[in-house]
């Protein structure tokens, strides 16, 4: 008898073993094809083809802002869309003095609701748009319990219409044209805290959840049209949303990040946009869910402790 459960078992564990193996193994087939060989192979899609202007949203700083370089720097023309007309004028004219493109600027605050857009509408009405990136998003100040965020009825209101309502009129008001021309791509930056339970940024967490949804939606939707829609989720990148300066190989600047993302649009329709946050996203795959969200809890509760800590200091 226990020797018939031993070997029960041990064909039960070598099953196990063997099916991990097949899937680290087409992780890493994927990640090469994605990472290192779709732009060599001409993989992934020719954006500057695909019309003659570019509009991309939250473009003044970090992930936004490497868009709106790197895709001028293949000849398209910018439509720079922020909250912020100085800041817009700035980056816009870096743009025009590096790249000598066309660039647009439309002064907006994605908090507000639908009554922004006609006026976003108007002023896109005529461009050929090939490439839209909705990147505009807003997150917590720290992690923190639903109940205990500053004010947190109105932090609804606010967060649903910066990353959920902000990308789904945009694309809305881009899609029609692409759809015409049958030609067009859709990049919206989503998180990794929307692949998996994320306590602590419950509210940030589903929004990215919705707009990873969505994105691949769309893909489905749209893809025998001619339309690329990919769905890009970092885990840390050296933004001012992450709070996190200091570059590494897991976590990279937004223009590194962003040049590695771009090699996979027409390739992967999520992207985790680099090797090693696909390598992380890998790994976390094979592990418990329930092990991945207790441990996600115990980080954010001490990186939650050390901000009030922090917060108490400076009151």
């Amino acid at each position: 008898m226990f020797i018939e459960l031993n070997q029960a078992f041990a064909a039960l564990g070598a099953v196990t073993a063997s099916y991990l193996a097949f899937k680290i193994l087409l992780s890493i087939i994927r990640a090469l094809k994605a990472y290192f060989f779709s732009r060599s192979l001409g993989l992934n899609t020719n954006l500057a083809k695909l019309g003659k202007w570019a509009v991309v949203t939250g473009a003044t700083d970090g992930i936004g802002k490497a868009y709106a370089e790197q895709l001028a720097k293949m000849g398209l023309n910018m439509v720079l869309i922020s909250r912020t007309m100085s800041k817009l004028e700035e980056t816009a004219s870096e743009i025009v003095s590096r790249y000598k493109v066309q660039t647009r600027v439309i002064a907006v605050d994605f908090c507000k609701g639908p009554e922004i857009y006609g006026d976003i509408e108007t002023q896109l009405d005529g461009l050929e748009i090939g490439v839209l990136v909705n990147n505009v998003g807003m997150s917590y100040p720290f992690p923190n319990y639903f109940l205990e965020l500053e004010n947190v009825k109105q932090k609804i209101v606010d967060m649903l219409n910066c990353n959920c309502l902000s990308m789904s009129m945009m694309i809305a008001i881009c899609l029609p044209q692409m759809e015409t021309r049958r030609k067009g791509a859709i990049i919206n930056v989503s998180s990794a805290s929307g692949l998996s339970t994320c306590p602590l940024l419950a509210l940030y967490s589903a929004t990215k959840a919705y707009v990873n949804f969505l994105s691949q939606c769309l893909h489905y939707e749209y893809q025998d049209k001619g339309i690329v829609v990919q769905c890009v989720a970092p885990y840390f990148v050296t933004t001012k949303l992450s709070k996190i300066k200091k570059k590494s190989w897991t976590i990279p600047s937004p223009d590194t990040y962003v040049s590695s993302a771009l090699g996979t649009v027409g390739v992967e329709s999520l992207t985790m946009g680099c090797t090693s946050h696909a390598l992380q996203k890998y790994v976390l795959e094979c592990l418990p869910e329930s092990m991945v969200t207790k441990n996600t809890m115990g980080i954010l509760k001490s990186t939650r402790a050390r901000a009030l800590k922090k917060q108490a200091k400076t009151n």
